[in-house]
């Protein structure tokens, strides 16, 4: 902060007498206003990359030259780590719509910002990418496949694999490698990409978009940051209006090319999977393991997104991704819980080679019963296709017996746990069943346990099986 203060007093020729913090971003770069007692005024950066500071002050250079409209870069430290540019303001095109995001109607001012901030986007890409210095761009150059199966492997391990959902990890990656070769063959132009061009990202300055943080930018496909844009997961726009801000792009790309065939429009919807993959890597990894709930509440949004895509050629080519997405999709949208402060008691059936389940409510887990013990239908051929919601599965563990016992000394154990849980004011508790392999006992477990918590409790009950996929509110 002191360098900045340097820096402002260096180019000004007067001290700041005010540096205040400015709210955090998703980055790891810190932002600070600077004020003088002449109302003169700054914005500074401190970044934790030179490389990625250089990367943002070339561009931000070469965009201004070009005419566009991004901050003035005013002036930089030795060490390239800190710098002053233009302070745009506290509006950005994000707040400006809070009314339409909440209420789901955007009204013809919202619209009208939508339609001027997505027609400057060729413009920034076209002619911004003239004459770009590609070299400076971080962390690389060039979108490329390598690229997209970073953006995919992201979905699978910072989201899919911290969600209940369960898959055939090779299936999965044989779908990723046709998906990388069909976007590497999609019919979209090249220009600079943007990489992270949505709402949150523009700053209106007297009701004209102004656009910051593209240190991520590089030569690459147009159609991300059109998907980036239109299917923001947190804006939800109604398809009406996606399908508007989409003819307005390709209006306004026409002195640059051609975009009005049904080629761009297939290379625009894979590039929308793409993209809500990766935001939603993004999510898992911001919410789910960094603990930022407002990146958790976005989650069910993106799955929406996604699940609009998913048309008969989608799960024909991709066939295990397109049931993952339906499952998860299908799970978002089950009826939510009520914030009403009452326990939610989530239970859940596992299979013991996966690992026991996480607990999403951030208290670090509850109880855990090993259903091992007990007669395993799914040694016996005539059950293996079935699991333990099936009735000949149920017919053949309580005919063992054994299961109805084990029951009853759970409940006697985490019984006395939820009417302490309800008496303190707990809000969530979590009982999981585990097996070998996920499908039988620790289902019909879960299932029958949920069930009896339901009957016996004024509390929200939400039953999980992750072997099977299905999910499910039970009160």
């Amino acid at each position: 902060m002191e360098t900045l203060k340097v820096l402002f007093k260096d180019y000004f020729g007067v001290e700041a007498v005010s540096c205040a913090k400015l709210a955090a971003s998703g980055s790891g770069r810190t932002y600070y206003r600077l004020i003088a007692a002449d109302s003169r005024r700054a914005v500074g950066a401190v970044g934790v990359s030179a490389t990625e500071n250089r990367a943002f002050i070339t561009i931000a250079n070469h965009f201004a030259k070009a005419g566009l409209n991004v901050p003035k870069v005013l002036t930089v430290s030795k060490d390239g780590m800190r710098y002053l540019q233009d302070d745009l303001g506290d509006v950005t095109l994000f707040s400006a719509l809070e009314d339409g995001r909440t209420s789901g109607n955007y009204n013809d001012y919202h619209k009208q910002l939508l339609l001027k901030t997505i027609s400057h986007l060729p413009r920034l890409q076209f002619e911004g990418g003239e004459g770009m210095d590609y070299s400076v761009c971080y962390p690389q150059s060039e979108f490329d496949r390598r690229n997209i199966l970073f953006d995919l492997n992201y979905f699978k391990y910072d989201f899919l694999k911290l969600t209940w959902a369960t898959f055939d990890e090779n299936a999965l990656q044989d779908d990723f490698e046709r998906l990388a070769d069909d976007l590497m063959a999609a019919e979209c132009p090249v220009g600079f990409m943007y990489r992270d061009f949505q709402s949150r990202n523009v700053m209106l300055v007297n009701g004209e978009p102004y656009f910051i943080d593209f240190q991520g930018g590089r030569r690459g496909p147009v159609c991300y940051d059109l998907a980036s844009f239109v299917w923001q997961a947190a804006a939800r726009y109604p398809a009406s209006l996606k399908e508007e801000l989409v003819n307005e792009y390709i209006s306004a790309a026409r002195p640059y090319a051609d975009l009005s065939g049904e080629g761009f429009r297939s290379a625009l919807r894979l590039f929308v999977l793409l993209r809500t993959l990766q935001v939603l890597g993004a999510y898992g990894f911001r919410g789910y393991i960094e603990k930022k709930g407002h990146f958790i509440a976005s989650v069910p949004f993106a799955l929406q997104n996604a699940a609009s895509l998913l048309n008969d050629g989608l799960r024909e080519r991709y066939p295990q991704l397109c049931a993952v997405l339906g499952f998860l999709s299908d799970a978002s949208q089950a009826e939510p819980v009520p914030a009403d402060g009452r326990l939610t008691v989530e239970v859940t059936s596992f299979s013991f080679r996966q690992g026991v389940p996480d607990d999403k409510s951030g208290n670090g887990g509850g109880f855990v019963f090993d259903c091992r013990g007990l007669a395993n239908p799914g040694r016996y051929a005539p059950y293996r296709k079935f699991n333990g919601l099936d009735a000949n599965v149920i017919e053949f563990l309580e005919n063992e017996g054994g299961i109805k016992v084990f029951l009853e000394n759970a409940k006697k154990m985490v019984f006395p746990h939820i009417e302490k849980f309800m008496e303190r004011g707990f809000t969530n508790m979590m009982v999981s069943f585990g097996c070998t392999g996920g499908q039988h006992r620790s289902v019909y477990s879960a299932q029958h346990f949920a069930e009896a918590v339901a009957a016996a409790y004024d509390v929200h009950v939400i039953v999980r099986h992750t072997g099977i996929n299905v999910s499910k509110r039970l009160k």
